[in-house]
């Protein structure tokens, strides 16, 4: 498949700081395909994560249009975006983010139950995606109960149970050990192509990056194709 998902056209951010206004980022466009996978790299307060959140509908460009599909995602009123956010995106960030009060399987369940699934049908849902990411067995432990790994992968069947579009993933693996941060990576590679799940990651890990189809450095306001290539060792 080779569906456009997530088109960026000629987005621009910027902030007012007291009397002055600062450009984060001008004239970004982008476009991504359904199964593809991308990684924005770039130095410590270029706007990866602003850029991420300007995708993911958190907040709106200055200018230019962000698509989902065939929706101009960024002219739409905060309820509907938000609709459309529980619909076609998933979201990862560094911390898991899991309710503590709740079994990982309760916690897996939550974007259905918001979607107006059944409660069954979410419990169904859920527990076949915690399966998928390997915590078939650990369905009724509590964050706390989890190790660090786990939990992200928790997360990750979080994100991906509403079988969304496009997942964004900002830092996934910044709070993890090398090992299980490279268990992680495989893992999400994994999902975007037996589900077809668009996967954008913004990273500082050259590692992770170079094992996205697609590599972009955020650089002085604009965004660069890279040839980061993966170490073959």
């Amino acid at each position: 498949m080779n569906d456009m998902i997530l088109k960026a056209d000629k987005l621009t951010k910027t902030f007012r700081d007291g009397q002055r206004m600062i450009e984060v980022f001008h004239d970004i466009s982008l476009e991504i395909k359904s199964g593809e996978s991308v990684a924005i790299i770039g130095a410590s307060g270029a706007g990866k994560s602003t850029l991420l959140h300007l995708l993911g509908g958190l907040d709106i460009p200055t200018s230019g249009q962000v698509w989902i599909k065939d929706q101009d995602f960024s002219s739409l009123n905060a309820k509907k975006r938000g609709l459309m956010r529980n619909r076609e995106l998933g979201f990862v960030y560094q911390f898991h983010h899991l309710l503590p009060e709740f079994s990982a399987l309760e916690n897996v369940m939550m974007p259905l139950l918001i979607g107006k699934q059944s409660k069954n049908e979410a419990r169904i849902r859920a527990q076949k995606m915690l399966q998928q990411v390997g915590l078939g067995e650990r369905l009724t432990h509590r964050p706390a109960q989890l190790s660090g790994g786990e939990r992200q992968r928790a997360a990750i069947a979080r994100a991906l149970v509403t079988h969304p579009a496009c997942l964004l993933a900002d830092e996934p693996t910044g709070n993890l050990d090398e090992a299980t941060a490279a268990q992680t990576v495989d893992l999400m590679r994994q999902l975007n192509q037996d589900l077809q799940t668009a996967l954008v990651v913004v990273t500082h890990d050259l590692q992770l990056a170079a094992q996205m189809d697609t590599v972009y450095e955020l650089r002085q306001g604009a965004l660069h194709r890279s040839e980061l290539t993966a170490d073959p060792t």
